[in-house]
């Protein structure tokens, strides 16, 4: 649940975009965890980005406690919840990190799997507690104030289609490649509408959604909560909307989140996700996806593309780098 924000003394610099130092921890871990890619083992994907993003994460001048991270830290000895993170100095942030989302995708080679951080005021994101998921409906800036996220998917879609000045058949639809979602698939497609499967990760295709020029127009579907208040964090940026409403998977999931303080029957947005009024995201391609290209390695260079924004400016960065073998810290040699 959301806190009261920033202590007396701690306000951000706003000549400072920290989103710029949280691209170099991306670029880091895409970078490590590019070289596994297609060999066929997640773990060895997330190890590598977690050992990269670490380190780089404390040496930003900041007072970081990990909100969204790698769970308990019995089960994910760097970067858990709860963690401290930065060199100690103001200001006072949450952060949302995922060093791989996508870590399946990666393993096998396939697109969509992104490093992702996100940023903001100290007590401004969202806890999920116990629910580890969400409904999730992602929608451009344009249609946020006309859709209805509880209507049936068919009225989401005339809606959509009306307020982006598009034919429903027209419209690409980002949907994780479940069994849960086989029905939603199924209705999306007698709508007339397009589906993209997300065989791993929904990150990646609910910012896509935020994005001018996109290949994705909406997102839909059941997902992670700690992966919603990501998105959420790069749409606070840029142009889309979340709305989710947490899905306890069984009695004693809902139980332990009406204990927690969550309210079940709430529609959350992307303010509810991340409140404060000073949001910063990077995120690295670590492989090809709608969103960014993946890491690239030459034989003096390894490149990387990578988003930068922050919500009080609006600035969204696309960030190609080169970076030198021979020079460049990110690069393990």
């Amino acid at each position: 649940m959301t806190g009261a924000g920033l202590a007396s003394g701690t306000a951000l610099d706003p000549d400072r975009n920290l989103a710029l130092e949280l691209v170099r921890a991306t670029e880091a871990a895409a970078i490590s965890a590019a070289r596994y890619v297609g060999r066929g083992d997640k773990n060895q994907v997330d190890g590598a980005a977690v050992d990269a993003m670490r380190p780089v994460l404390g040496s930003i001048g900041m007072r970081g406690v990990v909100v969204i991270g790698e769970g308990e830290k019995d089960e994910a000895p760097m970067l858990f919840n709860g963690e401290q993170v930065g060199n100690g100095s103001d200001p006072e942030v949450d952060i949302a990190v995922d060093p791989v989302d996508g870590t399946t995708a990666a393993a096998k080679g396939l697109p969509d799997a992104v490093a992702v951080v996100g940023l903001a005021e100290r007590g401004t994101m969202f806890d999920p507690g116990p629910c580890v998921y969400m409904h999730k409906l992602v929608v451009p800036g344009a249609a946020a104030g006309s859709v209805d996220p509880e209507a049936p998917i068919a009225d989401i879609l005339a809606t959509l289609a009306r307020a982006l000045g598009k034919r429903q058949e027209d419209l690409t639809v980002a949907v994780l490649d479940r069994p849960r979602h086989d029905h939603l698939v199924a209705e999306i497609r007698r709508a007339g509408a397009a589906v993209r499967s997300l065989l791993d990760g929904d990150v990646a295709g609910a910012i896509a959604v935020g994005q001018p020029g996109s290949a994705v127009d909406l997102l839909v579907g059941v997902g992670g909560t700690p992966e919603g208040v990501i998105a959420a964090c790069a749409l606070r940026c840029s142009d889309g909307e979340i709305f989710g409403r947490l899905q306890p998977r069984d009695e004693g999931e809902r139980r332990a989140a009406l204990d927690f303080g969550h309210d079940l029957d709430r529609i959350l947005t992307t303010r509810d996700l991340v409140s404060g009024d000073d949001v910063f995201f990077g995120a690295t391609g670590v492989t090809d996806g709608a969103l960014l290209h993946g890491v690239r390695f030459g034989e003096n260079s390894v490149v990387t593309e990578s988003l930068s924004m922050r919500s009080r400016s609006g600035a969204v960065r696309v960030i190609e780098t080169r970076h030198d073998r021979s020079r460049s810290n990110l690069i393990s040699h």
